[in-house]
């Protein structure tokens, strides 16, 4: 299904390779985490205005010829979609160069993990905000610590790597700090604290509620050494486990800023897209679960993708040239990001589970 061996990359306006999509394939979700879905109330998207199974392998074809090497399917949670599993065999069947990662709540994971791995998936992210069975009902809005907890165990054993994303939030989650640290002290994951971002309409983003990345790193530093990780440059599609040497800068896997626990088997990250924005290096592009495509997470500029893939006439070509004229344009999210303090509200209204994450 790829027509080249050797595509021409896409690259935008300020000279940033895009070689990763974000590919959201639900905006249904599990969970109704406070800072994420507004509402009880918050509806979703119709049948008809998903994109059928059919339609995002298509898409991931014309990603691939236009240079993408990396593709993560996201949601909403993408493991509520009816026939995932077979979603996700027919994918790397037909694009076995590609490399399919996963973001997750972890629910649904335990069952089917030691599967994910027979298909090839190396890594996975999964959503974890606290450590703490009664604190995670009371920001998820469902016991399901439990399933989530076995769902990192399966992983492990199957020998998935585990990238765990905690949103930093004071007065939230700041005593779970220091058992993420013994977890990634005891077991071969990353840890990584995302800087809550005042993202979507209803957001419950205030400054009291911010928790900087520094800060956390200041904080970690009470209970562990944290050494910084070698490893490439942030615009790149390497993500290998880093060596041994203690170079001056933190290694980057994509946005994180990544420490290795010194005497521990996993490592500590933060992703400071606030304070210590990565703009610069950004390579990647979103796409919804309703075809839009996002050049930017914090613009709430959408180029619709779906009426292109789905027209007879039009097809595939006409959706590459709209993502090769729209990456072309890309913006730097961090210009965008000056109106937070210039008028204090949400930089962009989709809600951050309809964006892809």
């Amino acid at each position: 299904m790829t027509t080249s061996h050797h595509p021409r990359a896409l690259t935008d306006s300020h000279g940033r390779t895009v070689n990763y999509i974000r590919l959201s394939i639900t905006d249904r979700c599990n969970l109704r985490c406070f800072y994420c879905r507004a509402g009880k109330d918050t509806p979703f998207m119709s049948h008809d205005e998903i994109l059928r199974y059919e339609e995002l392998l298509e898409l991931i074809g014309i990603a691939e010829e236009m240079g993408v090497r990396k593709v993560r399917l996201t949601g909403g949670e993408p493991l509520v979609r009816r026939d995932f599993m077979d979603f996700f065999e027919r994918a790397v069947t037909a694009y076995p160069k590609m490399d399919f990662r996963m973001t997750t709540n972890g629910v649904l994971l335990a069952p089917i993990a030691p599967r994910l791995k027979e298909l090839g998936l190396r890594a996975v992210n999964i959503s974890l905000d606290t450590l703490d069975p009664g604190r995670f009902k009371e920001i998820t809005g469902l016991d399901a610590f439990g399933a989530v907890w076995e769902g990192i165990q399966a992983c492990m054993d199957a020998g998935i790597q585990v990238k765990l994303n905690a949103v930093a939030m004071r007065g939230v989650n700041e005593a779970d700090l220091p058992g993420f640290i013994e977890l990634a002290r005891n077991n071969p994951v990353h840890v990584r604290f995302i800087e809550f971002m005042p993202v979507g309409g209803g957001t419950t983003w205030e400054t009291d509620r911010f928790w900087s990345s520094e800060d956390v790193l200041k904080e970690a530093g009470k209970y562990a050494e944290l050494i910084p990780m070698p490893g490439p440059p942030r615009n790149s599609n390497f993500d290998e486990e880093a060596g041994n040497s203690r170079p001056s800068k933190p290694y980057t896997s994509g946005p994180a800023r990544m420490y290795r626990i010194e005497g521990g088997q996993g490592a500590l990250g933060v992703i400071s897209a606030l304070t210590n924005h990565f703009c610069d290096a950004c390579n990647r592009l979103r796409i919804s679960s309703d075809g839009r495509l996002r050049t930017c997470l914090f613009s709430d500029k959408e180029y619709k993708l779906r009426p292109a893939l789905r027209h007879p006439k039009l097809g595939r070509e006409s959706v590459k040239k709209i993502i090769t004229q729209c990456g072309a344009i890309k913006p730097i999210g961090h210009e965008i990001l000056k109106q937070l303090t210039r008028e204090r509200r949400a930089v962009c209204d989709k809600r951050m589970s309809s964006i892809g994450g």
